[in-house]
């Protein structure tokens, strides 16, 4: 049964964001954004609500606090350096210079990415399904509007709609060896369990504090910023009902 949901909401963070990606790449630009700030404010709220309410939390019921918060920090140095190597580079613009022209190193970055996905969706649904469950939900919120990105870098960069659909559906596929690793492995190695999730942790405020939120701070007017602030509640709130509910 875990393995089971594991498997399936692995798709839904991998499969699913890309399917929802090509959806609303059929909506005109100027549709479109509108709907991708919103789904940013939402993603950086369910990261940061899966980080803070969900892994450190678990990871420091197991290890001692310092041991978290200090594999936290290692895991943030990590992730800069990764990010400075274009293997781990959540861009949203299409204008992205570090992509431009990359396709090939943008889907193996999405390939390593989604891979480590996969080991973080099943480290969390090893300790707890509602954890794994906001950890998915999470995963999903922030890959759909990165993979919009992608699908726009991808087709400037020469790339027909079907090739870019089906290169980007196949780099997202590696969250299921991924996970199913994890799933493997992991339940033998209950020590290991508390730092990746510490690193997992690390990854997701990475990702919000460094490539979403920035992003949101440019659109200045009243209007934004409380649409902005109240998505962002609503990403937190939604990984706080999980963890409530269950």
């Amino acid at each position: 049964m875990l393995i089971a949901l594991i498997v399936g909401f692995s798709l839904m963070g991998s499969v699913g964001a890309i399917l929802l990606a090509a959806f609303l790449l059929l909506f005109p630009e100027k549709v479109r954004q509108l709907f991708i700030p919103s789904l940013i404010s939402y993603a950086s709220g369910t990261l940061l609500g899966a980080a803070f309410l969900g892994l450190i939390p678990s990871a420091i019921e197991q290890i001692s606090p310092s041991s978290a918060l200090t594999t936290v920090l290692v895991g943030m140095v990590i992730f800069f350096i990764l990010e400075k190597f274009i293997l781990w580079h959540h861009c949203h613009e299409v204008s992205c210079e570090a992509r431009q022209a990359m396709g090939p190193l943008l889907l193996i970055g999405d390939a390593l990415h989604n891979f480590v996905d996969g080991v973080i969706i099943a480290a969390t649904f090893v300790i707890s399904v509602p954890m794994g469950i906001g950890t998915a939900l999470a995963v999903t919120a922030h890959e759909v509007p990165q993979e919009v990105g992608d699908f726009a870098i991808l087709l400037d960069s020469g790339y027909s709609k079907k090739r870019a659909f089906i290169y980007n559906l196949l780099s997202s596929l590696s969250t299921l060896p991924g996970a199913i690793l994890a799933y493997v492995y992991l339940k033998d190695l209950h020590s290991v369990i508390p730092y990746v999730m510490a690193l997992s942790a690390a990854s997701f405020i990475y990702i919000a504090t460094v490539d979403l939120i920035p992003r949101l701070h440019r659109q200045t007017t009243l209007w934004d910023s409380v649409r902005q602030l109240v998505l962002m509640l609503a990403g937190i709130g939604t990984i706080a009902i999980f963890h409530l509910s269950w």
